[in-house]
């Protein structure tokens, strides 16, 4: 199966999206986190560092129960630039895109 190739803004927002859970897990260790969610540490770290930018909904679903975050929260903090933001760079209209493709 060939995937087709990500956006630009597909992964901002999956660069959004790891950074947002590495200031969310704080102090907590990887390791800790991921259990909680019921993924294996490799694959959080591969979310946190942008190497999976579009993670299954049930996994971003996961993470935010273990971390206390409401999917409301992440979405809009994933999908949302500020003006002057790289996004606005890559293009001129704000878009909302869903978080998972």
């Amino acid at each position: 199966m060939v995937r087709t190739p990500l956006t630009p803004e597909e992964r901002l927002r999956g660069e959004r999206l790891g950074r947002l859970l590495r200031e969310a897990r704080g102090e907590r260790s990887m390791v800790a986190v991921a259990a909680s969610a019921g993924i294996s540490a490799e694959t959080l770290r591969k979310i946190e560092t942008g190497r999976a930018p579009t993670p299954a909904f049930f996994t971003v679903a996961a993470l935010a129960g273990a971390l206390g975050l409401s999917m409301d929260e992440l979405l809009g903090r994933c999908a949302l630039e500020p003006a002057g933001s790289v996004e606005s760079e890559v293009s001129a209209e704000p878009a909302v895109v869903p978080l998972i493709a």
